[in-house]
C-alpha cells in the first residue's frame, strides 16, 4: 500500500469514491457536486486529496482544505474520508488518516477537525481510538446557495 498527494487523473476515481460514501451515508440524492466541479475546483487549489494505492488500484482518499478558527489559528479541514468497503480492515484508513494529520501538522495547522455522523458507530469508534474529540454539543448551520 502507498499513500500519496492526489493529481488530477485521481480526481474520476476520488468523485466515485464521494459516490459511494453518499450512497453509505443513505444521501446519493444529495450528491450533486459533479466531476467537472471537481476539477475546476482541484486546479484552483480549493481543496487537496491523498490516495491510499493497493495493487495498482486507489483503495480510499481522504479530501481536504486549509481554513481557520479563529479560536485556535490555521486548521485542516477533512471533508471526506473512505475506503472501498472491499480494502477496508486493512489498515488503510489508519494509514490515510495518520497521514492527513502528518499534512495538517507539516501546513503548521494548530487543529485538524472533521464531522461524523451520529450513527456512524464504527467511524465514531475509529476516531476515538485516535483520541479525537468528539463534540456534541456544537450544531451545524447550513444554507444552500
Amino acid at each position: 500500500m502507498k499513500i500519496r498527494q492526489a493529481t488530477a487523473k485521481d480526481l474520476p476515481v476520488i468523485h466515485n469514491l464521494v459516490l459511494e460514501l453518499a450512497k453509505y451515508e443513505k444521501a446519493a440524492h444529495e450528491f450533486t457536486a459533479t466531476l467537472g466541479d471537481y476539477q475546476r475546483d482541484f486546479q484552483e487549489g480549493v481543496f487537496e486529496a491523498l490516495v491510499a494505492e493497493t495493487d495498482g488500484e486507489i483503495a480510499g482518499m481522504a479530501l481536504y482544505y486549509l481554513t481557520y478558527s479563529t479560536w485556535k489559528g490555521k486548521m485542516l479541514y477533512l471533508e471526506d474520508f473512505v475506503v472501498r468497503e472491499a480494502y477496508r480492515r486493512r489498515g488503510i484508513g489508519e494509514a490515510l488518516f495518520d497521514t492527513f494529520l502528518t499534512t495538517a501538522k507539516a501546513k503548521g495547522c494548530r487543529l485538524a477537525k472533521w464531522q461524523v455522523l451520529d450513527w456512524n458507530e464504527p467511524a465514531i469508534q475509529f476516531y476515538r481510538k485516535k483520541s479525537a474529540t468528539i463534540e456534541q454539543e456544537w450544531w451545524n448551520g447550513k444554507i444552500f446557495l
